[in-house]
């Protein structure tokens, strides 16, 4: 953990799931703070993940899973035919619209689990091959694996940055709270 997320208020269960929500979107967006498009582009590892890319597939994971909660169709589709375009910006596409875009999905989700009657509240699985049949999950389970899903691509973040000019997250926190 870089940086520290304030205890609740008593009994906010809720407040306390999306802090830890938001602090895992905060290191993503700090891996791109003071990068230019072509660096946020860049994969300097052997695989294809860049920052832009996590970015994009970051801010698309909340929405899909708030959209399911809501039981509404998700904003972007992704099957075969499209799954490539999940990892990297488009040509059309930018680091500032992404995270424009991200910061509207985060209000939406925030919104959403504030007003939630209860976290125990479920909603049912799509019925893709990799979920069980007729599987149905909490609300509470969805803040998890948001907060889970960002965590692991935060850590990815962090590896990506440092390849890219030898920034750590802890430098990053520093030049977030300095600008």
């Amino acid at each position: 953990m870089v940086t520290h997320v304030p205890a609740e208020a008593q009994g906010d269960e809720r407040g306390a799931l999306l802090a830890f929500i938001e602090e895992q979107r905060g290191g993503i967006r700090r891996a791109l703070l003071g990068l230019t498009e072509e660096q946020a582009r860049t994969r300097p590892t052997a695989g294809e993940l860049s920052l832009g890319g996590l970015l994009k597939h970051v801010a698309e994971v909340e929405q899909t899973w708030i959209a399911r909660a809501k039981q509404e169709q998700p904003a972007v589709h992704r099957d075969q035919s499209n799954w490539h375009e999940c990892f990297r910006l488009t040509d059309d596409e930018t680091v500032a619209g992404q995270l424009a875009y991200w910061e509207q999905v985060a209000a939406e989700t925030e919104k959403f689990i504030r007003s939630a009657p209860s976290l125990d509240d479920t909603f049912p699985l799509p019925p893709d091959p990799w979920f069980p049949p007729e599987g149905r999950v909490s609300l509470r389970w969805v803040c998890l694996h948001l907060i889970r899903e960002t965590a692991r691509h935060a850590g990815h973040a962090d590896i990506i940055r440092e390849s890219l000019d030898g920034r750590t997250a802890f430098e990053l926190v520093a030049l977030e709270q300095a600008g």
